[in-house]
């Protein structure tokens, strides 16, 4: 399972630096990690982001295929798919 989840750890890292160059930072890509999901309190509070600024990278991510939103309530959960699967499924082969 720590193999597969750093290969896409990697994988992630190199389509944040490919398609959002601006936005990649290895803060952001392990706040991505750290959850199956991320909201935008979450990188207000540990990236010092404003919520204005952190809601934009959220989407611009979306955008870039790497996470998929879902409004429950009042929130809007941002799911890190790939890994949310990883983790439900379990790694391949096992």
């Amino acid at each position: 399972m720590i193999d597969e989840i750093t290969k896409l750890i990697k994988q992630t890292k190199d389509e944040l630096r490919e398609r959002l160059p601006r936005l990649y930072s290895k803060d952001l890509l392990e706040l991505l990690f750290k959850h199956p999901y991320t909201k935008i309190g979450f990188l207000v509070d540990e990236l010092g982001l404003t919520r204005k600024t952190a809601g934009l990278h959220l989407r611009a991510i979306e955008e870039a295929g790497i996470l998929k939103s879902m409004k429950m309530g009042r929130d809007v959960y941002f799911i890190n798919y790939r890994l949310f699967a990883l983790l439900k499924e379990g790694p391949k082969g096992s």
